[in-house]
């Protein structure tokens, strides 16, 4: 089953300088931005300077982030966690007409390294696993599909016997997600310091990594991902006004 496993009512992550940097380039259109910029923003969360160059210059030599004089950026292995982040925040659907995609896993002989990276492949893709090597979810996204997975599965379109709404239910647990989410609403809505703002929308980012994007014909009444997705939205507005507004001074 696809489930955040951050439960809202726990102890968020706590804020380092790494955490912050990445959060604030993942949530940045180009991510880069020039140190000086980065020493204003992060500046509210309790980051100082010397500790902030300390872990760009450790983010660069892991291969996080790349440096150009003065500027850095993510690197193109992050690019990709940025893309998948863009897609949860703003899904690409379409109208559904009952149809479901079905993937068959056809690969034999891999290791356990391989299987699990196929299987967080194919999660990242929102399709949930009907049983070992059959994954399916509705045919309501536009994402591309990557080639790479035509060498080891084949897809499908079908319509299942068993009532939508019901198989739905039984392949996500859609109400352990709004629970949550509605946990990180509330959690949001108190959070008054800049830092537990930060951790807060963090955590947001992360929930909604895990939402199916279901047909709105197949989710529980009252379902708070497009709440959720609003506040993510308004705050990273804010976040970059306020960078606009640290960087001409």
């Amino acid at each position: 089953m696809n489930a955040s496993r951050e439960p809202a009512g726990a102890a968020l992550r706590p804020l380092s300088a790494r955490s912050v940097v990445l959060s604030l380039l993942l949530g940045t259109h180009p991510p880069e931005l020039p140190v000086k910029d980065l020493v204003r923003v992060v500046e509210p969360f309790g980051v100082g300077g010397s500790t902030l160059r300390a872990a760009l210059s450790r983010m660069v030599t892991a291969g996080d982030l790349w440096r150009s004089d003065t500027v850095y950026g993510l690197s193109e292995r992050l690019l990709e966690r940025q893309r998948r982040q863009d897609a949860a925040v703003h899904p690409e659907t379409r109208r559904w007409r009952g149809e479901w995609e079905v993937v068959v896993v056809t690969a034999t002989g891999r290791g356990p390294a391989e299987r699990a990276e196929l299987r967080a492949r194919l999660t990242a893709l929102r399709l949930a696993e009907l049983r070992e090597g059959v994954w399916l979810r509705p045919a309501n996204l536009g994402r591309p599909w990557p080639g790479g997975l035509d060498r080891v599965s084949r897809r499908f379109t079908a319509r299942p016997e068993e009532p939508a709404r019901e198989l739905a239910a039984s392949l996500w647990p859609l109400g352990a997600w709004a629970e949550t989410a509605r946990e990180l609403l509330a959690l949001v809505a108190r959070a008054d310091r800049p830092a537990d703002r930060f951790t807060a929308l963090a955590a947001v980012v992360r929930h909604l990594l895990a939402d199916p994007v279901l047909p709105a014909a197949l989710l529980p009444d009252d379902w708070p991902a497009p709440d959720l997705r609003a506040a993510y939205t308004a705050y990273q507005r804010e976040l970059t006004e306020e960078m606009l507004g640290r960087a001409g001074r």
